[in-house]
């Protein structure tokens, strides 16, 4: 019995001692979680700190469970989800002379309806826009990756292998596993957690290679400003964010989107009208067949609202890259880009 008291007494003076207590995350943690008095946000410096010492892998689960869902609790600030972007940003190399006009992030993992956005975004590459999209590498019929292989492609194994891409074709995607890979056991805590993490939020702030234009879709209206202003800490000079399907940057056509941009680095909003206002489609509720969507571009499937939600996201886009002055004008700009498309290039039957 005494020695088994004096092994009690030994673990718990362990406990207490300052080597125990000192392990470089703690500050962190005790920072945002201290309570409703004591407990404060990082600023973007402290924050970046955090996210370098996780994504070196030098954090206890004890402490990333605790801190992520503390988060996630209270909402990160821009300031914390720009300080992440910046120490993810840190492990990215980027090939000095790649260069992408749109910056095109997709980092939903399980989508609830068809990812139709990849056409906008190809319709822009027709067009000589260079668009970067990056995402998960996703599992599943109706994921980014699976529904470029309905079109004929593939996601590029670099961002070295996507800069060639962009110079050849003007459109390439890369899965985050393959530009910056600690960054991935950050999403693959949800089914552990059972919610997302900040990491869904920041790592659409990547923007890999320094695209000077941006859009992202969010999954709540209520997000729009925190993305807004986290692209504006980061130094992004033009960018569109909205409310996009299942967190998108896909344009709902039946409603009105309000747009959070930054044109210049000056932050502002548009509102742009419905497309097809009043009109219900169930394209929502189509099989999760990305084959739909190749037949979409080529003429073959007769869809209203999937067609309405490409050339309403190509609009944004036309806008945002200055080559339309306004909603009306890049609408129709982008009603002409649509009817031009060549639609033998992508998704042969």
């Amino acid at each position: 019995m005494p020695v088994a008291q004096s092994e009690v007494q030994r673990a718990e003076a362990q406990r207490q001692t300052p080597a125990a207590a000192a392990h470089p995350f703690t500050v962190f943690v005790r920072t945002i979680a201290r309570g409703v008095t004591l407990s404060r946000s990082l600023d973007q410096d402290e924050a970046a700190a955090a996210m370098r010492l996780i994504l070196a892998g030098a954090v206890d689960p004890a402490q990333l469970g605790a801190f992520l869902m503390v988060l996630r609790y209270r909402g990160e600030t821009p300031a914390e989800l720009a300080g992440f972007a910046r120490a993810a940003r840190e492990r990215i190399a980027a090939p000095a002379a790649a260069a992408a006009d749109l910056d095109w992030p997709s980092y939903a993992d399980r989508h609830k309806q068809l990812p139709y956005f990849v056409l906008a975004a190809l319709l822009l590459a027709e067009n000589g826009v260079r668009v970067l999209m990056h995402g998960l590498a996703g599992i599943g019929p109706a994921t980014t990756p699976a529904t470029l292989a309905a079109l004929g492609l593939r996601a590029c194994a670099s961002l070295d292998e996507a800069a060639r891409a962009l110079e050849r074709s003007r459109f390439a995607y890369v899965a985050l596993d393959d530009f910056c890979p600690a960054l991935r056991p950050l999403f693959a805590l949800r089914p552990l957690l059972g919610l997302r993490s900040s990491a869904n939020t920041f790592a659409r702030e990547l923007n890999p290679l320094a695209a000077r234009c941006q859009i992202q879709g969010v999954f709540h209206p209520a997000y729009l400003p925190a993305h807004q202003e986290t692209a504006r800490l980061l130094g992004q000079p033009n960018a569109a964010v909205f409310k996009g399907g299942g967190g998108e940057a896909q344009r709902n056509p039946e409603k009105p989107c309000r747009v959070a941009t930054l044109y210049r680095g000056a932050a502002g909003e548009e509102l742009w009208d419905a497309l097809v206002p009043g009109q219900r489609h169930p394209w929502r509720e189509e099989p999760l067949d990305p084959a739909r969507v190749a037949a979409l571009w080529r003429g073959d499937l007769p869809a209203p609202g999937p067609q309405a939600a490409v050339v309403g996201t190509v609009a944004i886009c036309l806008k945002l890259l200055g080559r339309a002055a306004t909603a009306a004008e890049a609408e129709a700009q982008a009603r002409v880009l649509w009817d031009a498309r060549p639609k033998a290039k992508y998704g042969a039957p």
